[in-house]
């Protein structure tokens, strides 16, 4: 049995770009994580990238099988960089371990853990006792960011519930106004909007409560160039269903999903209009009036979704971050104020909110961006 290796640069270098190259399907792997895998091998020239791997849209084949595949016989005696432990479970296809093992590969340097219980420490199991080197735990909590729905989902079997929001410099979030189309204000330049949509495009899915839907009128879609084929499933808590027929949300579902949330109550009249433009329902418990968002949270992770995005407006904002349910914070702050008539936003953007900690911050344009994350 091989023993536990340590890690060098090199390592570190080859994690860190194959941690990047994992982000290339975020959003689109349905209940399996975006993992990637780079193969590399020293012939005494200096080592250099032989395969390349990340996990396929639809979540098979996973990153492993892919890297395996384009780098073939120069597979054996090299290193692979997996950015999560390799799977060790049969199903109609071997276990990426097995298909490493299989490959004559030499070492493997892994960073986060699976904690999927078939996996868990069973991956790294077969592949030392095939005699492949092992070291773990490279770069794990910067993989493990960019997996968090993934892992959480199969901790707690809920999704990672990311609040964003957009905040002017005199604390609001917006402008109130009753007239469909006149709530929505710019707070954040043309680069941070940018930002947002890159944010839809690595989530599964995007939630609004139905007084953002009636008021902004919004699309809740991908907008990036090349990228629109990636806008997440759109969600609108709808207590009532008054979402309109004839709103940008429902006119676009059949091209992007739309989920209504439906109580037992709904009118049904209501709900064969939406259903015919080609909305979907998402049944709902429904405490003291208000929809239950922990029970929500459990039926969005057993639809496979891992990754939501909570963006509005404040009174869902709000009803997220008093439950406890948020897990990370994306908090865009413009310079210009809002004034009479706003709406103060739930979060007070001069101060780092309780159990939380900073974990990176960045300027777009005018605009600060800081990102929160829920403390160990």
């Amino acid at each position: 049995m091989a023993a536990a290796g340590s890690a060098n640069e090199a390592d570190r270098r080859f994690m860190a770009a194959a941690i990047r190259l994992s982000r290339r399907h975020l959003g689109l792997t349905d209940t399996n994580p975006s993992v990637a895998t780079l193969i590399v091998r020293d012939d005494g020239d200096g080592p250099r990238i032989v395969g390349r791997g990340v996990t396929a849209i639809g979540g098979r084949p996973h990153a492993e099988a892919a890297a395996l595949a384009e780098a073939g016989a120069a597979a054996r005696g090299a290193t692979a960089y997996v950015t999560l432990e390799p799977c060790a479970h049969h199903g109609r296809t071997p276990p990426c371990a097995n298909a490493l093992v299989s490959s004559g590969i030499a070492r493997v340097v892994g960073a986060a853990a699976d904690p999927d219980p078939r996996v868990n420490g069973k991956g790294y199991a077969i592949l030392r006792e095939a005699g492949i080197e092992v070291v773990e735990g490279v770069l794990a909590d910067e993989a493990a960011d960019l997996m968090r729905g993934y892992l959480m989902r199969s901790e707690k079997k809920r999704p990672e519930v990311i609040l964003k929001l957009a905040v002017s410099a005199d604390g609001m979030i917006g402008r109130r106004d009753s007239a469909p189309g006149k709530g929505q204000v710019a707070i954040t330049g043309a680069v941070a909007r940018r930002q947002v949509h890159m944010m839809r495009a690595e989530s599964d899915a995007i939630l609004v409560g139905i007084g953002t839907a009636l008021a902004d009128d919004p699309s809740l879609t991908c907008r990036l160039p090349g990228l629109e084929q990636r806008s997440p499933i759109r969600i609108v808590l709808d207590r009532d269903m008054r979402l309109p027929a004839g709103s940008v949300l429902v006119r676009s579902a059949r091209d992007v999903p739309l989920l209504v949330t439906i109580a037992s109550d709904c009118p049904s009249a209501r709900r064969a209009e939406l259903a015919e433009a080609g909305v979907s329902f998402l049944a709902v418990d429904v405490h003291e009036g208000h929809i239950a968002l922990p029970e929500l949270l459990d039926d969005l992770a057993a639809r496979g979704v891992a990754t939501l995005m909570v963006e509005g407006g404040a009174y869902t904002a709000r009803a997220f971050w008093n439950e406890g349910l948020v897990d990370r914070l994306a908090l865009f702050s413009g310079p210009a104020e809002i004034g009479a008539g706003g709406i103060a936003s739930p979060i007070d953007p001069a101060d780092t909110p309780q159990g939380f900690r900073l974990l990176r911050e960045a300027r777009f344009g005018a605009d600060l961006y800081r990102e929160f994350v829920r403390s160990a």
